[in-house]
């Protein structure tokens, strides 16, 4: 995959959303490395390899993988203002377990750089991410939780119209305790009748 043309490329005001090649694991290492303390007490365990360039580099080729066997699309939010192939990573989203058939439905998860919050980033990428996977994808819902205490995931999530549809006690392991988290979901929006 080539770095100036990837797979899924998603172009909103501000950002690129990209997939990216094995080849910008240094940029997506940078990326994680700058937010360890912003992003750790809300991430699951991590493998003990997580932050060092060969798991980024095998990540990336899996995430390729992924997107080929229809399984996963994990995006990286960079800036308009730099080239494709030299744009910092400023942020991630994800969709992942993607079901078919009669379900049509994945989860999202996404993160954003400490720096960059507040500017309406995420809300921007994650809108985009929804309108690709209603539209080319076709799925007809998208899941996504966050911990009760995470207010600016919550109130992203509020402003893209995700709906509350409970309280999932002890779902994920997060630095070694299970952690309640709030379970939301769109549905993709129904075309009028003719």
């Amino acid at each position: 995959m080539p770095l100036d043309n990837p797979p899924v490329l998603l172009t909103t005001r501000r950002l690129n959303l990209a997939m990216l090649p094995p080849d910008a694991a240094a940029r997506v290492l940078a990326y994680h490395e700058a937010n360890r303390e912003h992003l750790g007490p809300v991430s699951p365990a991590r493998p003990d390899n997580f932050f060092t360039h060969t798991w980024w580099r095998s990540r990336l080729a899996q995430d390729a993988e992924d997107w080929r066997r229809g399984l996963a699309l994990r995006l990286f939010l960079l800036s308009r203002d730099a080239p494709l192939t030299a744009a910092p990573v400023i942020g991630s989203v994800s969709l992942t377990d993607i079901r078919r058939g009669p379900l049509q439905s994945c989860e999202m998860g996404f993160g954003l750089d400490l720096g960059h919050q507040g500017q309406g980033l995420m809300t921007e990428a994650v809108r985009a991410v929804c309108d690709y996977a209603f539209g080319p994808m076709g799925l007809h819902r998208i899941q996504a939780n966050h911990l009760p205490e995470n207010h600016r995931s919550a109130a992203v999530l509020r402003r893209l119209g995700f709906s509350v549809e409970g309280l999932a006690r002890e779902l994920v392991l997060i630095q070694d305790r299970w952690r309640d988290h709030v379970l939301t979901a769109l549905v993709a929006p129904r075309t009028p009748a003719g």
